[in-house]
């Protein structure tokens, strides 16, 4: 119903009330009208009534309660406009600031991936060049007469050749890292006893260990098997690196140890040694490519710079955690989980 009709409609209704009133009043005060002639004067008060009424109405009510109207329309308009125009600002201000804050990472992230690939190719290419440039002198020693010295000769086809097996160990390590990242490694998950398996590379390690009189021995109380799920192959490939590093770096005398620690759903695997031990500053980066805590020493024994890489990318391919502890000068402990079988 619109405003028009509600104003005649008020304007009648009035109009009716007081036109029966005012006939009512003439009709006790004078007692002269019969009931017809009632009838017939009700008909011209109402009709007079009704234009007084609606120009009274009209003229002081109306126009008040339009101006009225029309000022709580128009603030309520404007504050609408407002609201819109505010929520619309705040709205704006949000996809900008979310869209900055994005923005601001993937910048964060592609210059922490530049970083990274830089430092990785410079890597790669130090650690190539090495046994590359220590093979081109002994061959060149060689051909420039060295192959006639028997005093040289020999040795320097030795180092050569140690050289070149480095050189394919390095092009292997990488090769296995692609593949693990890539998921082209396929992993045969299956039962096996973990400490069988450690026993047999303790056997495989004897002689290295022999030389450096470290001992390798497991933790009192692990006698019986440890059965778990995983790929055997590759988690040879984990203890074997675990052991030999700590071999390596593990003062003359010493001795590395494997403990094995049931819980209720996985084994604790923990390679420990008394060695050199490393700084803290050191551990969050034990098992970045390339990383070496002491680069001159770690490339006199041989090591790709790969291995702990290695290890983390196996272990992380079966769902599972490795983290170190090491204090310098007492130890290092590498420990792993695996699911029990």
């Amino acid at each position: 119903m619109n405003k028009n009709i509600t104003i005649r409609q008020i304007t009648i209704l009035i109009t009716v009330i007081v036109s029966v009133f005012n006939v009512v009043i003439i009709y006790l005060f004078t007692k002269w009208f019969s009931f017809l002639w009632l009838l017939l004067f009700l008909l011209p008060v109402i009709f007079l009534n009704f234009l007084i009424v609606r120009f009274f109405i009209e003229r002081y009510v109306f126009r008040k309660v339009k101006l009225i109207y029309k000022l709580i329309y128009e603030a309520k308009k404007d504050k609408f406009a407002e609201d819109i125009s505010k929520e619309s600002l705040e709205d704006v201000n949000t996809k900008v600031m979310e869209w900055a804050e994005t923005t601001k990472k993937e910048l964060a992230t592609l210059k922490s991936l530049e970083e990274y690939r830089k430092n990785y190719v410079g890597n790669i290419s130090h650690e190539l060049k090495t046994p590359i440039f220590s093979i081109q002198a002994y061959l060149y020693t060689l051909l420039d007469g060295g192959l006639y010295d028997e005093s040289i000769n020999k040795d320097y086809l030795r180092r050569a050749v140690d050289n070149t097996v480095r050189l394919q160990n390095i092009v292997e390590d990488l090769e296995i890292i692609t593949r693990l990242e890539s998921g082209q490694m396929q992993m045969e998950f299956r039962k096996f006893d973990i400490r069988q398996l450690t026993n047999d590379i303790f056997k495989d390690l004897k002689p290295m260990a022999k030389k450096k009189k470290i001992g390798l021995k497991f933790k009192e109380g692990a006698s019986h098997p440890y059965f778990v799920m995983g790929d055997r192959d590759s988690i040879r490939q984990v203890l074997t690196n675990l052991l030999v590093n700590s071999i390596k770096y593990g003062k003359e005398g010493g001795v590395t140890k494997v403990s094995f620690y049931d819980t209720e759903s996985e084994i604790l695997i923990e390679v420990s040694d008394n060695g050199l031990g490393i700084d803290e500053k050191h551990l969050k980066h034990v098992f970045d490519r390339f990383y070496r805590v002491d680069s001159s020493r770690s490339r006199k024994q041989g090591g790709s710079g790969l291995g702990l890489s290695i290890v983390k990318h196996i272990i992380e391919a079966h769902d599972q955690t490795i983290n170190v502890r090491s204090t310098p000068d007492i130890g290092s402990t590498f420990g792993f989980t695996l699911k029990k079988a």
